[in-house]
C-alpha cells in the first residue's frame, strides 16, 4: 500500500519521526553483545526528544558502554518536549541550537537505587559529562565527522529524505551501525548492491512492517490502527552489518516447482515467485521473489542474483518487451519484468531475482 505520510515527508523535506522506546527495545535487545567498551553515536539525536539518547543512557552500565555521543542540528521543531536539559541556567527555556552530550560515565549520584535520566541530568549539571554546542549540528559537517571517525557503532533514526547519503557516509568511514529506513531503500542503487555483496542486511524489524513515531506531522496514512499524535508508517526496516543470529536462519521451504503454479518470465529465464513462503524447494535456477524476502534472507541459502527497479533491469539484461502487448498492459517498459497469465501481460511489483544454492531435487 502506497504510504502518504512517508512520500508526503519526503517531498517536503520533513524528517521528524522520533522512535518509540519500545520499538527500540525490542530490536536493541538481539546486539548487546557489540557494544561492550564501544562509542556509540547516536548523529540524528536530540536528547530533548530522542528515546535512542534515553534507550542508551539507561543502558550506559548494562552494555559496558565507554561513552555516548547524540548530537542534533539546529531547530528542531519540537525540542525540549521530553527531556529537560540544562545549558546555561535550570530554568532556562530550552534552545533550539545544534548541540552534543558526551556521556562517558553513569552513577546512580541520587541515592534512589537506581540509574535513570534524572541520574543523567545530574552528571551534565555537575560537568561529569559534556554539553556543548555545535555549528549546525547536521551528520555530514565536518564537527559531526569528527566525531563519527571516534565512534565505533551508530544507532540511529537518520532522515528519511538522506538515506543514501547518510548510509554511503557510513560505509565510507566503515562504522558499524543499526539504523531505520523505509523498505524501499533496498531497491536504492546506493543501497541495493551493498545488500547483494552481503555488506548490509535487514535487522529483526517492526511487528507487521509498520511502526508508530512520534511527529508534528498530520497522520496521513489510509490503514487503520492509528495512536494520538503519532503517525503510522508502513514498510519500515531495520538496516544493519551487525552479525545477529536471524541472519542463520534457514527458510523452511514447503512448495514443490511446478510449470503451472510458477509462471516463467517472457523476458528474463527466471519464474516468479509472488510470496516468500511459495519459494518452491526444488527449483534450481533464477527466481524473482518480492523485496520483502530480504527480511528472510540467508545468504548461505540463498544467492542474490539482483534487482529489476530503474536501471536494474537493465543492467541484467532484461529483452525488451513484445511493443505488440502495449495495447493489454500500458505499463509494459523495457527493462521490468513481465509474464503471461491468461494471455494477458503482468507486470510484477519489485522484485529481486535469487537462487537457491541447495535445491532438494
Amino acid at each position: 500500500m502506497a504510504n502518504k505520510n512517508l512520500n508526503a515527508a519526503k517531498t517536503a523535506k520533513k524528517d521528524e519521526f522520533y522512535t518509540q522506546m519500545s520499538d527500540i527495545e525490542m530490536e536493541l535487545q538481539h546486539y548487546w553483545q557489540h557494544f561492550h567498551d564501544k562509542v556509540v553515536l547516536c548523529n540524528c539525536d536530540d536528547p530533548y526528544e530522542s528515546n535512542f539518547f534515553k534507550y542508551f543512557a539507561l543502558h550506559f552500565n548494562h552494555l559496558g558502554l565507554k561513552k555516548l555521543i547524540c548530537t542534533c542540528y539546529n531547530g528542531s521543531p519540537i525540542q525540549g518536549d521530553e527531556l529537560s536539559l540544562p545549558f546555561d541556567f535550570e530554568d532556562e527555556e530550552p534552545k533550539k541550537i545544534a548541540h552534543k552530550v558526551v556521556i562517558s560515565e553513569v552513577k546512580d549520584l541520587n541515592g534512589d537505587g537506581a540509574v535513570d535520566l534524572s541520574d543523567v541530568r545530574i552528571l551534565l549539571q555537575n560537568d561529569k559529562n559534556v554539553l556543548s554546542t555545535l555549528e549546525t549540528g547536521d551528520f555530514r559537517s565536518k564537527e559531526c565527522i569528527e566525531l563519527l571517525k571516534e565512534a565505533d557503532i551508530v544507532v540511529t533514526n537518520p532522515p528519511f529524505s538522506l538515506f543514501r547519503e547518510y548510509i554511503a557516509q557510513l560505509m565510507e568511514y566503515e562504522k558499524k551501525f543499526l539504523i531505520i529506513g523505509h523498505q524501499n531503500a533496498i531497491t536504492y542503487k546506493e543501497v541495493f548492491p551493498l545488500i547483494k555483496e552481503n555488506r548490509i542486511w535487514l535487522g529483526y524489524g517492526f511487528k507487521g512492517g509498520a511502526a508508530h513515531f512520534f511527529s508534528p506531522y498530520e497522520d496521513i496514512a489510509t490503514a487503520g490502527d492509528h495512536r494520538e499524535d503519532m503517525i503510522r508508517v508502513s514498510g519500515v526496516n531495520w538496516f544493519t552489518n551487525m552479525e545477529i543470529p536471524k541472519r542463520n536462519e534457514e527458510l523452511d521451504l514447503v512448495c514443490r516447482y511446478s510449470p503451472e503454479e510458477y509462471p516463467t518470465y517472457e523476458n528474463y529465464d527466471a519464474i516468479e515467485v509472488s510470496k516468500t513462503s511459495d519459494i518452491p524447494y526444488d527449483f534450481a535456477g533464477a527466481m524473482g521473489v518480492p523485496i520483502t524476502f530480504l527480511d528472510k534472507y540467508n545468504p548461505e541459502q540463498f544467492e542474490i542474483i539482483g534487482q529489476t527497479q530503474g536501471d536494474s533491469g537493465k543492467e541484467l539484461g532484461l529483452r525488451p518487451y513484445d511493443r505488440a502487448l502495449k495495447k493489454y498492459n500500458k505499463s509494459l517498459r523495457d527493462g521490468q519484468l513481465y509474464y503471461m497469465k491468461n494471455g494477458i501481460p503482468e507486470k510484477p511489483y519489485a522484485r529481486v531475482l535469487i537462487r537457491n544454492k541447495h535445491p532438494r531435487l
